[in-house]
């Protein structure tokens, strides 16, 4: 069971980092290639819609539009455009409309006639095929919000520093873990030395125990020879004193 859970808390450690990396990857790139004309990824671009200008048919504000790019000459009417505009108003930003029709501008460049169906009133300056930037293919319905809260101060925070500061809480988390770990098994590695020093000690001391005890028995075997030795050396002298009296006396 312990066992169990401690597999479930890894990969669930994981899953939180992993989470954050792919949050903090998909913020940096979102950030750098959504809503930008001159940034795109495999021929995609993807903008924010800002206006309600196109509400009534297509898309509103808030959301994100795909478009792609393709050669203007292939463009229609009725066809739906991302382009940069021109009009002094709101020069260089970009605006998604529907084409009225295919015409030219004042020096004869080629370009098309843009509207908005929700006004349905043609925009001022002619698209010329320069300032295409793609055909629309599509919508995220208030994707573009959350984009566009990327951008911000709050998304950085929640987007970027906060997953960062996961992933750097969980690593430090592991490591402080693994320390720990590595310190018990110091600790354990330590007295299981010390249990071996104490058990050998006990070991040669019972050794010396045994050879103390060993030496004291063959001291005694010998004292007691010895006595026996003195005992008969003295029985031999007495005997042989009385056959000498016996011997004076005859």
């Amino acid at each position: 069971m312990k066992k169990a859970l401690h597999i479930i808390k890894n990969i669930f450690v994981w899953l939180v980092v992993i989470l954050a990396v792919c949050m903090m990857i998909f913020t940096i790139v979102s950030v750098n290639t959504f809503d930008r004309a001159d940034r795109s990824l495999f021929g995609f671009h993807a903008f924010i819609v800002r206006s309600d200008s196109m509400s009534a048919t297509d898309f509103s504000a808030g959301d994100l539009v795909l478009v792609k790019e393709v050669d203007p000459s292939t463009l229609q009417a009725g066809d739906i455009i991302s382009y940069q505009s021109t009009n002094p108003e709101n020069y260089g930003e970009v605006v998604t409309h529907k084409i009225r029709e295919l015409t030219t501008d004042a020096e004869g460049n080629p370009g098309f006639t843009t509207y908005g169906t929700t006004t349905d009133t043609n925009d001022e300056s002619i698209v010329t095929y320069s300032f295409v930037l793609g055909k629309y293919q599509g919508r995220l319905a208030g994707v573009g919000n959350f984009f566009a809260f990327l951008k911000t101060v709050p998304g950085y925070i929640v987007c970027i520093f906060l997953p960062f500061l996961i992933l750097i809480l969980v690593q430090g988390i592991n490591s402080i873990r693994l320390f720990r770990q590595y310190k018990r098994e110091q600790l354990a590695e330590l007295e299981a030395l010390r249990e071996k020093e104490r058990a050998e000690m006990a070991a040669e001391r019972q050794r010396l125990e045994e050879q103390q005890a060993e030496s004291q028995k063959m001291m005694a075997e010998l004292l007691k020879l010895k006595n026996e030795l003195s005992g008969r050396e003295s029985a031999a002298e007495e005997q042989q004193e009385q056959s000498e009296e016996k011997e004076s006396v005859l």
